[in-house]
């Protein structure tokens, strides 16, 4: 049987039958033969290629053999669901709609960012993705795929770090380890027993489970881990490349070790969120526009992600990402693998083959596949943010990036990027880099809607900006008032121009880079002309109860009672007795207990206030006496 790249830990596949060997859920002869089908002497002799190929399928467990169906069926994408995102400032109510008038379901937001996961019946994903991604409010829609770690062999025997010298880890020791820095694993899990990593785990999260169980349920973590971040000087094992930086397990794969984009997605942001400044991902995942929005939001934050390039050995025509680094493998000789992916895509390359790292239950081996290329790029990242922590995340890509050892054609190139990653260059970068004072502000420039013409309704506003180094964010404002923030590119906004009088409007677009820097677009003015105006007419409030003037004892019930021309739903009500706030309910009814018992005797002021969705506002106070 031909030795080839398949999913797992492999040694040779097993392709399972009536189907394509390589990419999708084989199981492996090593895997097998361990499996409780082979266990017995009887099983270990004179078995055929169909009994080879069904107990394939067993030894993938209940799980494996439920990802093969799902895959078959789904063609590799989560059924039930598809990522989406809009466009910065469209209203929550506005997405409901767009979703319902497309058949999609409810929109759960992850975490802090933009980006939404939209429930929806299976076998409506396609239809669905087709029809919001031409719409003018939607900034993209897209499967939620599933995909395979990238790991090429697992070889039984033991390999030397020869790929530490190489990037010239040793010469980037001597001023930096990765202390203070924390790398996310977006992966299988990771063996937090392990001696090699145990020193060196913070909590993490199971996305896959959406609980904090982060152990590794397939292997492939635990090596990524053990490349970016063993621990260093523990007289144990192996070392990482920042072998003292902190390792933030997130678990984002069944037990078949594959993984969806959208668990990436949220990975991602939740590690962004609680502070991480590197991720790792060493699944294909470039060409998804939901991970690549979820990389440009831990960017905003000072991060920075590297994912692998895949390991097929062709181009993958994939374009060119700033949101994240993607790596290829090279070999001892500075030569890309052969079963290395490339494309335009490519930032950087770094060794890939042989790689002694950390396993499951506490042992080593060497490893091959861009899986390991990208967390060795990752533990660079970490040196240098150690060595000057006050680098922003595009000033350490930038350094990154120009310290590179260039492969193949003179500059960038779809084999190894801007070259080989080189630590002992990188880090000293960085150190260098601590006087460099970014004062150049990015450009911004608003190219929709054109200077005096006339909308309604939700506006698309598209903005250009760019920056020497990067832009973090851009800015909206609308008569100097900010409507939303945009943290990826392209930059797109959705502006309800309902929210403001008819007549001229003006819009400028202010973009950030990491150091603080703003420039503004030229203002565009725009005639609004809606059909309606904008809401100006405050709602009606009444105490229906106690009336004016009643004398009032023991137990009572205030009732309140509100409308608005745009319906009840809208209106916030608040209750206060003598000026302090005692209830505050959301619709138009209100009903509040008091106990007069205790108060003493005297005059009491009851005011009712009721606010719409537009910040209009009705007040009515009565006065009664105990």
């Amino acid at each position: 049987m031909p030795r080839t790249q398949c999913f797992g830990l492999t040694h040779i596949c097993i392709p399972a039958l009536g189907r394509e060997p390589f990419n999708k859920r084989e199981c492996t002869l090593q895997n097998l033969i361990s499996s409780s089908s082979f266990n017995s002497n009887k099983s270990r002799r004179g078995f055929n290629v169909a009994a080879l190929a069904l107990a394939a399928t067993l030894a993938c467990g209940s799980a494996g053999a439920q990802s093969l169906a799902r895959s078959e069926a789904t063609e590799s994408y989560a059924p039930g669901r598809v990522l989406v995102m809009p466009r910065a400032g469209l209203p929550d109510a506005a997405l409901v709609k767009i979703l319902e008038e497309h058949g999609g379901g409810k929109a759960r937001r992850l975490g802090n960012s933009n980006l939404h996961i939209v429930d929806l019946p299976a076998g409506a994903e396609k239809t669905l993705v087709e029809r919001l991604s031409r719409h003018p409010h939607i900034k993209f829609a897209e499967l939620d795929r599933w995909v395979l770690p990238n790991l090429v062999t697992n070889d039984p025997y033991l390999g030397s770090q020869w790929h530490l010298p190489k990037i010239g880890a040793n010469a980037a020791w001597d001023a930096a380890r990765g202390d203070g820095v924390t790398i996310a694993i977006l992966d299988t899990g990771v063996d937090a027993l392990h001696p090699d990593l145990s020193a060196r785990m913070v909590p993490g999260w199971n996305i896959y489970d959406n609980n904090s169980n982060t152990s590794d349920v397939y292997g492939h973590g635990t090596k990524v881990a053990g490349a970016a971040a063993a621990s260093m000087s523990n007289g144990v094992g192996v070392s990482g490349v920042a072998g003292n930086a902190r390792i933030m397990p997130i678990r984002i794969s069944g037990i078949d070790g594959s993984a969806s984009l959208s668990a990436m997605a949220q990975g991602l942001t939740w590690a962004a969120d609680k502070g991480a400044r590197v991720a790792n991902i060493s699944y294909l995942s470039a060409d998804s526009a939901a991970v690549n929005s979820a990389a440009s939001y831990m960017k905003s934050k000072g991060g920075l992600v590297t994912t692998s390039a895949g390991n097929s050995g062709v181009d993958q025509n994939i374009a060119a990402t700033s949101s994240m680094i993607p790596v290829s493998a090279t070999d001892g000789s500075d030569v890309k693998t052969s079963w290395s992916s490339y494309g335009v895509f490519v930032a950087m390359s770094a060794p890939g083959a042989g790689i002694y790292t950390t396993t499951n239950g506490g042992g080593y081996a060497a490893v091959s596949g861009t899986s390991f290329s990208s967390p060795i790029t990752a533990g660079v990242v970490a040196l240098m943010m150690s060595a000057n922590p006050s680098l922003s995340s595009s000033a350490v890509e930038k350094l990154l990036f120009s310290t590179a050892v260039d492969l193949g054609t003179a500059g960038r190139d779809s084999l190894y990027g801007y070259g080989r990653v080189d630590a002992a260059a990188a880090v000293q970068a960085a150190l260098s880099a601590v006087s460099v004072v970014d004062s150049s502000p990015p450009a911004a420039s608003i190219s929709a809607p054109l200077g005096s013409s006339t909308v309604s309704g939700l506006v698309a506003v598209n903005v250009g900006a760019s920056d020497n180094i990067g832009v973090t964010k851009v800015e909206l404002r609308v008569n100097g008032t900010l409507i939303a923030t945009d943290t990826s590119s392209p930059y797109g906004f959705s502006w309800d121009s309902s929210k403001v009088a008819n007549g001229m409007s003006s819009l400028v677009a202010t973009a950030y880079d990491a150091a603080g820097n703003a420039g503004s677009s030229a203002m565009v003015a725009v005639n609004v002309a809606n059909t309606f105006a904008a809401d100006t007419s405050p709602p009606t409030v009444r105490i229906s109860s106690p009336v004016n003037g009643a004398k009032v004892t023991g137990n009572i019930t205030i009732r309140v009672d509100s409308t608005d021309n745009n319906g009840s739903a809208g209106i916030l009500q608040t209750l206060y007795i003598n000026g302090k706030s005692v209830a505050s309910v959301s619709g138009g009814a209100l009903s509040y207990g008091w106990n007069t018992r205790k108060m003493a005797a005297g005059s009491y002021t009851i005011q009712a206030i009721a606010q719409d969705a537009a910040g209009n506002r009705a007040t009515q106070s009565i006065q009664v006496a105990k």
